[in-house]
């Protein structure tokens, strides 16, 4: 099973070179993007595990990405973006169950 990660790996790698392209977007990894404390913009997440005005779960490819702070919102959802608003005080990858 390593192995078959490893020459996964190989193959994303060379094909982001290839195409000259980050090695990030072709293996499909998050991309976040915070402004100061009051946005943050997620690209690559796979749908939302909790919501509340003080703690946002979502789920990406690289696991749990945990959003906390105080009157946090949902400012756009698609398919594959998401943009949070409010005081943001954390942000922190975390294991489903903690």
């Amino acid at each position: 099973m390593e192995r078959n990660r490893k020459e996964k790996g190989r193959v994303l790698d060379s094909v982001a070179e290839l195409f000259d392209l980050p090695a990030d977007v072709v293996a499909g990894l998050p991309r976040l993007e915070l402004v100061g404390d009051r946005q943050l913009y997620l690209e690559h997440h796979t749908g939302l595990l909790a919501y509340s005005d003080t703690q946002i779960d979502a789920n990406t490819a690289a696991g749990v990405l945990r959003v906390t702070g105080e009157r946090l919102t949902l400012l756009a959802m698609t398919a594959e973006e998401l943009r949070i608003g409010g005081r943001i005080e954390a942000v922190a990858w975390v294991e489903v169950g903690r």
